[in-house]
């Protein structure tokens, strides 16, 4: 476990209730919180993120990391894909954003070449087994990806930070594991 690392976790779009509107007030407040907390990790020694890559969440926290390393080349992107291709099916916008990010990272890892039933959870489960700390934006749901990760990483004793994509509140588990 290394508390020098944090995986990314949290829903896609169709979970919020501003579905796919970035543009909406409360998907921008989300992603300042988001960016706030990125910093907040990054200055308190985190340098290597990794990024599922799935639509929101994901490609939102890819692309703050992105942005925070032109002004800081010790932080790191690993994009974690869970088969080839999953992109196949996006809007054009959004696959070129990830592309975009992709060309950007610094390290690609695929967990699965084909779509399978379990590709999504085994890449889940490598960002966690590979990050000490899972930032999850993360509205309860027990059924969803996003809330398997996040009982994942409790079973394995992660840091885990959760924003409430609603309410924006920040909370912490397992936060007596300093970094």
């Amino acid at each position: 476990m290394d508390l020098c690392s944090c995986a990314f976790t949290g829903h896609r779009p169709k979970s919020f209730p501003w579905r796919y509107d970035e543009s909406s007030p409360d998907c921008t407040m989300l992603k300042g919180v988001l960016t706030e907390q990125i910093k907040t990790l990054v200055d308190d020694g985190v340098t290597e993120f990794i990024s599922g890559m799935a639509q929101g969440v994901d490609l939102w926290a890819a692309q703050i990391v992105l942005d925070l390393r032109k002004k800081n080349p010790a932080i790191k992107l690993c994009c974690a894909l869970p088969c080839d291709n999953q992109e196949i099916k996006w809007s054009s916008s959004v696959r070129t954003q990830y592309h975009s990010i992709l060309e950007q990272a610094n390290k690609i890892v695929r967990t699965g070449h084909e779509y399978t039933k379990k590709c999504m959870l085994d890449r889940n489960r490598y960002m966690v087994d590979h990050a000490g700390i899972l930032l999850a934006v993360y509205n309860g749901s027990y059924q969803s990806g996003t809330g398997m990760t996040v009982r994942y990483a409790q079973s394995k004793k992660r840091k885990i930070i959760v924003i409430n994509p609603i309410t924006r509140e920040v909370s912490r588990i397992n936060e007596e594991l300093r970094i």
